[in-house]
């Protein structure tokens, strides 16, 4: 497979269709597709719809996304919470997983969160049983903070499969 050439830009309205199509085919798609990012199993119904994500367009709230030139490859959610920036919703379309778009564009969440919204620290929520997820964010130098809380569907769009799901919530210092 050729390398991938991807820009960054920020998400307008007109994006919305396709952010959700790429989300939803990262985390929860049909069953038997590819991809290390899926949680079907774990969660039932979509990760995201387009109503929640009109919510995030506000101010100190932008999704950044990687493209090849009209496709969308890669999105994250980033948000202004005090000092700290919250990351969510890093999505990678499944035919480009592993040449390093997630990693980069984490990256690019972080130096956005730090330069416009002035953040010192970085937060996320991931699910309690994604081992291979959280091993990721270590690596890039997230750690656990302790807490933790019982996972609740955003927006009542998808409920847990299992018994006792939770999020963990991981951070990194700027």
């Amino acid at each position: 497979m050729p390398p991938v050439i991807a820009t960054l830009r920020t998400a307008c309205e007109g994006d919305i269709d396709a952010i959700v199509q790429l989300v939803n085919a990262a985390y929860r798609p049909a069953p038997g597709a590819a991809g290390w990012t899926h949680e079907g199993h774990l969660v039932a119904g979509p990760r995201v719809t387009a109503a929640l994500l009109r919510t995030l367009f506000v101010d100190h709230s932008v999704i950044l996304l990687l493209a090849e030139g009209p496709k969308i490859l890669a999105c994250v959610h980033v948000k202004a919470v005090g000092d700290a920036a919250c990351l969510g919703m890093l999505a990678t379309d499944p035919a480009v997983q592993a040449q390093g778009l997630g990693k980069l564009l984490l990256q690019q969440a972080e130096a956005h969160a730090r330069s416009q919204f002035g953040s010192r620290r970085f937060r996320m929520a991931v699910l309690s049983v994604r081992p291979e997820l959280l091993a990721f964010y270590r690596r890039r130098g997230y750690m656990p903070t302790g807490e933790a809380e019982h996972f609740h569907p955003e927006g009542g769009i998808s409920q847990p499969r299992i018994e006792g799901l939770q999020l963990l919530w991981l951070e990194k210092q700027a």
